[in-house]
């Protein structure tokens, strides 16, 4: 049941105490956890053809893929939790030791029933990577300089997504499918010895209910409902017991699991997300999409390697235009609506594109030419990212405060399980399909005795074995099982399609914006609170907005007539007690003129006076810097909109008052070129 921790510990500021360089060591340690984590996602697909034929059962194939799902969005909520209450560094030694051992076990798997159950443990691990090293960058990190290193992620992310599945095919190729697992043990190896080394985690108070219960629950019926969808119709028939006892068991799991969400004082998942309209359809939204994603994803290598004989390497390289498409369009959707603050129009047409994608992916046969399917796979990976991106930003922007970090995981969860049921459904249905073809094909044909459809469909490699006369026949019927598969896609995607005009347009929040695309790719959610998603978007407007005429807007909100970079400078000497001006313009890249005019003014206003070199505030000075000040947190304030209303939370006025503190006069805006010197008092 529920267990509540309390650590009364008083936290210091993200930031404080660190070296820029225990910072990059220690960011190295989260990009190389990071680098394990979404590397897994990817290299495994181009193996999958090649694995199952090594150690048979193609009817369990997408299990390799749905176990690593399951394990990761089910731990993830956990481990966030977890990271607060015992500390993160030592959570994040732990997930990367279980998805090592995880990795070792998968390389020497004998059989597929233990490939899964080692998967499955490898997404345990796998779940509290991601997740992880978010929260610990909120750490180690202070908000206005987050938004770098938050790029480096996203670039580990999107590197990885391409050279996943060439390593996978070259690993495959060259040496043995069993190094797409074993790659990870020497990247982890290194990443244990860093983080010991160099992560210096600041104490930070946290208090926090967890709802183990409820996270056993939602994983169970997640379990239960997909293995009802993979097994059933192949291994167990449809009136089986096992499928009918595993289908109540599912659906008694779900009643509990209500009953225990309504009860738990911090859920998993609390109910009262789905009131909100705009969650629910977003939510099934996103497990569409992740249906549609995951289960393709995973049965284009397999049509790639079997039906046109490439080799595994060469199965990734084509595969490239998908992941490119996708990773364009997820990151200009999500940029073009937080600067335009219009969104309606990228799920609608995400969706159709995809749709759009799914059909001519139909149309694939053993002859198509590569130029033809890069542009299939663009198209199918353009619609997904013009809707993965959006639907983040659309449920932070139609939730409360207190539900913001929840339902932004919320948002990935769903599309996980989606994930999990998507690669479960098309592999029940590709099985089906190729059994029935295969017999088909081969009816009447005189056959060796160990070429029978079943053992055809067991082991890809057997069709080279053929006589020459039966091959076409075979791959045709492999062809059009998977092309099949695709075409049942296309109604689903449809129905997520008409559900996305049926979202209300909202006005977006002034503090909504694009998260890191790391949080959108991830086939496991990232789990933040509430304080950290206001942090990050608030850390990246203000930021933005330092880059456009911030200390006009605050100067003039103040009722100063002072220059930008006079307004700059006493926030800076407010900020660090004094600066000498001449070393500011050795160090920070700003006009040498700029400088000299705002010390000039200061000085001749009576705000600053010189002691040698060095500029201090005066009493008046002071109070000019205090009001600056008071202007740029009601800047910040403004953004929050709606959320920063009489009812506010003490630790919203808390991050404002810290991102304030750490924006004024610092070296990430720095003030436009100097105006026409002015000569009116302050």
């Amino acid at each position: 049941m529920a267990q509540e921790v309390r650590i009364p510990a008083v936290s210091p500021a993200p930031g404080e105490g660190q070296t820029p360089r225990t910072v990059m060591l220690a960011i190295s340690a989260l990009l190389m956890g990071l680098l394990l984590a979404s590397l897994d996602q990817t290299i495994v697909s181009t193996a999958l053809p090649t694995i199952v034929s090594d150690l048979g059962g193609l009817e369990h194939l997408s299990w390799v893929v749905t176990a690593y799902l399951l394990a990761s969005t089910a731990a993830t909520p956990l481990w966030g939790k977890l990271g607060d209450l015992y500390g993160r560094k030592r959570l994040f030694q732990t997930a990367v030791v279980i998805f090592l051992a995880g990795s070792a076990l998968c390389g020497i798997s004998q059989n597929m029933a233990q490939l899964i159950g080692f998967r499955a443990l490898q997404g345990l691990g796998g779940g509290g990577l991601i997740v992880l090293a978010m929260a610990i960058v909120g750490d180690i990190v202070a908000p206005r300089e987050r938004g770098k290193y938050q790029g480096l992620f996203g670039a580990v992310f999107g590197t990885t997504s391409v050279l996943g599945p060439l390593l996978g095919g070259f690993f495959t190729q060259q040496l043995s499918w069993r190094w797409v697992f074993y790659v990870n043990l020497p990247i982890g190896a290194v990443a244990l010895l860093v983080i010991a080394a160099a992560l210096r985690i600041p104490a930070r108070s946290a208090k926090h209910t967890i709802d183990y219960l409820g996270t056993f629950l939602i994983a169970a019926v997640a379990t239960c409902l997909v293995l009802v969808a993979s097994l059933g119709g192949t291994t167990w028939a449809w009136g089986s017991v096992q499928v009918i006892g595993l289908t109540i068991l599912g659906l008694v799991l779900l009643a509990v699991f209500i009953r225990v969400e309504r009860r738990a004082a911090e859920p998993v998942l609390p109910l009262r997300l789905f009131r909100v309209r705009t969650f629910t359809l977003v939510a099934l939204i996103s497990f569409i999409v992740g249906f549609a994603m995951f289960g393709a994803m995973t049965y284009l290598p397999t049509f790639l390697q079997v039906v046109q004989g490439v080799t595994p390497t060469l199965s990734g390289v084509r595969l490239l235009p998908m992941v490119l498409g996708l990773l364009i369009t997820s990151t200009l959707s999500g940029q073009i609506v937080s600067r335009t603050g219009r969104w309606k129009a990228f799920p609608i047409l995400g969706t159709a594109v995809t749709a759009v994608g799914l059909l001519l992916l139909h149309q694939l046969t053993p002859a198509s030419g590569a130029w033809m399917m890069s542009v299939y796979f663009f198209v199918f990976g353009a619609g997904l990212g013009l809707v993965m991106q959006v639907l983040v930003v659309v449920v932070q922007n139609a939730v409360s405060y207190q539900d913001l970090g929840v339902a932004t995981a919320g948002a990935t969860f769903f599309r996980s399980i989606g994930a999990s049921f998507g690669v479960a459904v098309f592999g029940t249905v590709f099985t089906n399909l190729l059994i029935g073809k295969l017999g088909d094909a081969l009816a009447g044909r005189r056959l060796p005795p160990d070429m029978g459809p079943s053992q055809l469909a067991a082991d890809p490699r057997a069709v080279e074995r053929l006589p020459a006369e039966l091959r076409p026949a075979v791959l045709n019927a492999y062809a059009t099982s998977i092309t099949d598969v695709f075409l049942y896609a296309v109604p689903v995607v449809l129905l997520a399609f008409v559900v996305a005009w049926y979202i209300r347009e909202d006005k977006l929040r002034g503090s909504v914006t694009a998260p890191e695309i790391t949080e959108t790719l991830a086939s496991n959610p990232v789990e933040r609170s509430s304080r950290d998603e206001v942090a990050r978007a608030l850390s990246v407007l203000g930021t933005r907005e330092g880059r456009h005429r911030i200390y006009e807007t605050i100067t003039a909100k103040a009722g100063y007539d002072l220059l930008p970079a006079a307004s700059w400078l006493l926030l800076r000497i407010r900020r660090q007690g004094s600066v000498r001006p001449g070393l500011l313009a050795d160090t920070i890249p700003v006009p040498l003129k700029s400088l000299t005019d705002a010390s000039r003014q200061v000085e001749e206003r009576g705000l600053a006076h010189r002691e040698g070199l060095e500029l201090t505030l005066t009493d008046r000075g002071a109070r000019t810097a205090d009001a600056l000040s008071q202007a740029r947190e009601e800047s910040l304030t403004e953004l929050l909109g709606d959320w920063w209303g009489p009812d506010r939370p003490t630790d919203l006025v808390r991050l404002v008052r810290e991102l304030n503190s750490e924006l004024c006069g610092s070296d990430g805006e720095r003030p436009h070129a100097p105006e026409p010197p002015r000569d009116h008092a302050a």
